[in-house]
Parts: structure tokens; C-alpha cells; sequence
């Protein structure tokens, strides 16, 4: 029996990753990069020298910027461009054979304006595809070395989140299941914003009792919003939700958090975007979750705060003071 051919749709640092993995379990995998002369630096120096670097990519696995082919062979498509383009991406397939293929969503994000997450942009594009979600704390750089990591493969069907599981499990790499693909998405996506929360305290010299502080509420505001859009509470205490916003707010590795620390630090969110090849989707993030909030009517301070420092010139101090002196209010309030 032949093995799968899998095509990775985005070279950065997480979809080279998950290349590795997969290749490393005996698949076909191929990666797909919009920019020809990067594809053509990665094929020379069998490394991902912007995103990755450091970590060898095997000769077997093919990198190419030619898109229809890369598409028509693959069985499974595992879709890791950055959420600000992943309509665009999604796009450039559409016309294309994609009967019978299984889409695997590995990016993390709410499209603004829209609101919709990656799997809706996904199908809002190419249809009802057979999709579903890789998602949890994973820091490519550790992945990428082989250092113990678990996630979660989510999908509205139990039978696509086993495949899904089955497809990347190593004993490196575990895999849970779940069906709660909104929760999963959410958790996934708005940790960015209070892990630019927990940059910003890094930056301005605060301690661990406030991003302690910042974490345990940062959850409660992302549950509370999840649970209005229809997700299980519980699933945001787990590893896509709770799991993933305590690597993204202490990992050095983390660009959210940089980016925050940054800000912390005096620097302008414009000039820090700018200085950064590297997709720092918490800010577009902050954005959506800002018109989320105020779509849905819940209460979420700490993104609130942070939507207001990076797009109305907010200074981080006045932001620091306004959480701090909010009315006095029960742990257990909704």
C-alpha cells in the first residue's frame, strides 16, 4: 500500500514542522510557498533559515511554489498560512480538484470583519470540505526537536478528529480528540491577545504575580465569550485553551508575547510590526475579538485594554491602572 501524499499549504515555521512530522512517519509531503526565490533559498540550504532555523529539512520532502500541483496530488491538505491570508490562500485553490481530500486547519485566528474562524473562512471559500482543527501549545522550535508536546485534533465529526489524530501521533506528539471545533478555534486564537497582556507586563518590569494574574483572568474572559458563541466552557480549561495560553505568555519563543514586551518597553505596536517578517496574529486578533465582545455583549477587560493600546494609541500605564481600579466585583461573577 502506497503511503499518503500530503501537502502543506504554508513554509513557515509551524507548517515546516508539521512537515517533519509527518515525513517522519513515512508520508509523501510536499510544502507549498507563495514567494518562488524563498522556496528556491529553502531548496538550496534544506532549511527554513527566516522561521525554523537551524533544523534541517530531509531531502525527500519536496518544496515548491507551484500551487495546482502541489494541490491535485495531495490526499490531505494541511492548511498553516497565517490567518490575515488565509482567504487569500484558500482562494488561490478554489477551482481546483479537491473532492474527497481532508482539509487539516493548523492556524490560529478570527478574520476581522468577517469574525468567522479559520475552518468558516476555509468552507467559506472552497464549500462544505471535509475539514477539521490542529490546535495547542506548540512552540515549533521545541516541536521541531522532538521535545514532548500535546495538542488537540478536533473536528465536528468524531471519525475526522481520529484521522486527524491517527495522521500525526508519535510518541513525541499526542494527540487528543475533541468536538467542540468552536472552542477548540477560540482557545486557539484569542490566547494571543492576553499573551500580548503578559508581554506588555514582561516589558514594563512587572512580576509573575501579575501574569499570574493576567493568565487566570485572560481565561475566564476567553471561556466567557466562547461560551456565548456556542462552545463548552470546559473546553477553554483544557490543552487548546488553558494549555496553550501558558506556553504563549512564558515562552521566550512566543511572538505575541515579544511583541507585548516590546510594546512594554516604550515601543510603538506600528513600528514593532514593522521591525518583524515574523505574523504576529494577536493583533489582528485583538481586533476581532474587540467586535466579538461588543457583538455578543461580554464583558472582557484585559482584551479590551489591549485593543485600545494597539489601535487607539492607549498608553500602557493608563491601561495597567484602568484594570486595577475597575469596580470591586465577586471571582465568581460572570
Amino acid at each position: 500500500m502506497s503511503a499518503k501524499k500530503i501537502t502543506v499549504i504554508g513554509d513557515g515555521g509551524w507548517g515546516t514542522t508539521l512537515a517533519m512530522i509527518l515525513h517522519q512517519k513515512g508520508y509523501n509531503v510536499t510544502v507549498w510557498g507563495v514567494f518562488p526565490d524563498y522556496i528556491d533559498t529553502m531548496k538550496s540550504k534544506r532549511e527554513n533559515i527566516k522561521f525554523l532555523p537551524g533544523v534541517k529539512i530531509p531531502e525527500t520532502i519536496v518544496l515548491t511554489s507551484e500551487l495546482s500541483a502541489a494541490v491535485r496530488e495531495a490526499e490531505i491538505l494541511i492548511l498553516a498560512a497565517p490567518s490575515q491570508h488565509m482567504r487569500e490562500v484558500a482562494g488561490r485553490m478554489k477551482g481546483l480538484n479537491l473532492g474527497g481530500k481532508l482539509f487539516v486547519s493548523v492556524s490560529k485566528g478570527v478574520e476581522n470583519h468577517s469574525l468567522m474562524r479559520m475552518s468558516q473562512v476555509i468552507r467559506d471559500v472552497l464549500g462544505k470540505v471535509n475539514i477539521g482543527v490542529l490546535s495547542g501549545p506548540t512552540i515549533s522550535y521545541e516541536v521541531a526537536r522532538g521535545l514532548p508536546t500535546t495538542v488537540v485534533a478536533a473536528a465536528e465529526e468524531e471519525k475526522t478528529a481520529e484521522e486527524i489524530q491517527d495522521l500525526f501521533m508519535t510518541e513525541n506528539f499526542r494527540i487528543y480528540t475533541n468536538t467542540d471545533v468552536i472552542g477548540v478555534e477560540l482557545g486557539g486564537s484569542l490566547k494571543n491577545v492576553i499573551a500580548i497582556a503578559a508581554g506588555i507586563s514582561d516589558g514594563m518590569g512587572f512580576g509573575v504575580n501579575t501574569k499570574s494574574g493576567l493568565l487566570v483572568r485572560g481565561i475566564v474572559e476567553i471561556a466567557r465569550l466562547g461560551a456565548a458563541m456556542g462552545a463548552k466552557q470546559e473546553t477553554f480549561y483544557g490543552i487548546s485553551g488553558l494549555g496553550d495560553l501558558v506556553t504563549t505568555c512564558v515562552s521566550a519563543h512566543g511572538r505575541n508575547r515579544w511583541f507585548g514586551e516590546e510594546i512594554g518597553k516604550g515601543k510603538k505596536p506600528g513600528e514593532v510590526l514593522k521591525s518583524t517578517e515574523m505574523v504576529v496574529e494577536g493583533a489582528g486578533t485583538a481586533e476581532s475579538c474587540h467586535e466579538l465582545q461588543r457583538k455578543y455583549n461580554v464583558e472582557m477587560p484585559i482584551a479590551e485594554e489591549i485593543y485600545a493600546i494597539i489601535y487607539q494609541g492607549k498608553d500602557p500605564k493608563a491601561a495597567v491602572r484602568d484594570l486595577m481600579t475597575r469596580k470591586r466585583k465577586s471571582e465568581n461573577d460572570n
